[in-house]
């Protein structure tokens, strides 16, 4: 019988920062200014420390497929896992939306091609279908493509960051540097791109669910978090000072700031550019694949449990993958791009980005409270990895990153004033994170009447 393949500490490290280290979302990010690095160190501390130090240990204690779902489940019972599941899972298929149009923005970009809205439509499908395909199989069997992924990662920020230091000696700086521009900035614009900046630490719970491909997880995943986390946080800030270096902050585009930067930085459209474009949409496509392993898993867990719809629940008996789920993220995603040329918004990637973030932010409120009550009401539990301190410092580290967690939600969703620009930005993502809340608790609802028809107990608790 074939061994099958493990994950060493280094493919784990690689895994950390090829999921969370999301180049495509640097640029947004970077929209907020020179004020950017305040908040990248303020966020690094109140959110991304306790946020990993929390995935690990819950991780490690609870190590069963279900990942943050679980969590939240055991903590509050199945109505709020199921929320958890839902609002996990959709941000997937809408990531998958933004990234394929940003795939063939980037495609058109550096070969300078112009294509009728049929052939672009065309090109994002097989992006989604590619995708999809690749994740029916498991990541370990993948995992070359994520390890190349992670090194492509680090190659374009460190070009960047490396580029923007020789446009500082050289040629200045495209934004003020200057100690009082590095101050915060309370504007709305900035306020609204600070969950651009959360939506960058997030994944490291997904780090967990490879603990089945590791020779030692108990000791690995705190490893990784550890490691990943801080060569993470180094590689953000480097890219993000070589991009303030090159674009002004208020002409920095969503989609295209990161190629516009290179393009600025070494004066025009070049062979470097290109391989660095075709570097980037080789990590979109990593993005996802990465990606896929925690949120199917997540799904199918929740459909076995019938707090998802039965669909999620199928796998593919030869290795055991959630087809079920991976299908449904590319039919979902596909509806989406082809409905996408009818939809009267000039920047569309930033409209399904935008909304996968919300999406995606609002599942992670639960989990910072259930790992306190998980600490109350399972006291007997083994911690292979337990965060060291007083129950004050816990409470700290469960609450703080929650308020930031709701904080920039209503920065993102809600206008902050009448100004046509804060309202044709916010609207259609509040009406979608309305809809995406409404479906969900149909979909909720259908699948605890499944249940209930089958005889399972549908008690909030069970």
């Amino acid at each position: 019988m074939k061994e099958k393949k493990k994950f060493r500490l280094f493919d784990a490290v690689l895994m950390a920062v090829v999921v969370i280290l999301v180049v495509e979302s640097a640029a947004p990010a970077a929209a907020i200014g020179s004020s950017q690095f305040f908040w990248w160190g303020l966020l690094l501390i109140l959110f991304f420390l306790p946020y990993g130090l929390i995935s690990a240990e819950l991780g490690t204690t609870y190590d069963d497929e279900g990942g943050i779902y679980d969590w939240v489940k055991k903590a509050y019972g199945r109505r709020w896992g199921a929320r958890v599941a839902w609002f996990y899972w959709i941000n997937f298929p809408i990531w998958m939306a933004s990234l394929a149009v940003l795939f063939q923005e980037v495609l058109t970009q550096i070969f300078q091609i112009h294509l009728s809205t049929p052939v672009l439509v065309l090109i994002q499908l097989i992006f989604i279908w590619f995708v999809t395909i690749i994740s029916c199989y498991p990541v370990s069997d993948s995992k070359w493509i994520l390890n190349i992924a992670a090194f492509a990662k680090v190659a374009i920020m460190v070009c960047l960051g490396i580029l923007g230091i020789y446009h500082a000696v050289t040629k200045g700086m495209a934004n003020d540097f200057s100690g009082a521009a590095l101050l915060p900035k309370f504007d709305i614009q900035n306020l609204s791109f600070l969950s651009v900046i959360l939506f960058n630490f997030l994944g490291f719970e997904v780090v967990t669910t490879l603990a089945s491909d590791m020779d030692n997880p108990k000791k690995q995943i705190p490893q990784a978090i550890i490691y990943g986390g801080i060569l993470i946080a180094f590689f953000y800030l480097f890219a993000a000072f070589g991009m303030g270096a090159a674009v002004p902050a208020d002409q920095l585009s969503a989609s295209g700031g990161l190629i516009d930067s290179f393009i600025l930085l070494v004066g025009g459209l070049n062979p470097f550019v290109v391989i660095i474009g075709i570097l980037f949409m080789y990590t979109l496509a990593a993005n996802l694949i990465s990606w896929a392993l925690g949120v199917n898993y997540v799904a199918l867990y929740a459909a076995r449990n019938n707090d998802m719809p039965a669909v999620f629940a199928k796998e593919n008996p030869k290795n055991d993958m959630p087809v079920g789920a991976s299908i449904v993220n590319g039919v979902i995603a596909s509806i989406l791009v082809v409905a996408a040329p009818f939809i009267p918004n000039e920047n569309i990637f930033w409209a399904f980005f935008s909304l996968n973030v919300v999406a995606l932010l609002l599942s992670y409120i639960m989990m910072f409270p259930a790992f306190l009550k998980l600490r109350k009401i399972d006291p007997n539990a083994v911690h292979p990895f337990k965060i060291p301190g007083p129950n004050w410092l816990m409470k700290i580290m469960t609450f703080v990153p929650m308020i930031l967690l709701i904080i920039t939600l209503i920065f993102s969703i809600v206008p902050l004033d009448s100004s046509s620009a804060e309202m044709n930005a916010k609207i259609p993502v509040l009406i979608g994170t309305i809809l995406a809340f409404v479906i969900g608790e149909i979909v909720i609802r259908y699948s605890a009447k499944e249940k209930h028809e089958k005889g399972v107990i549908t008690d909030e608790n069970n």
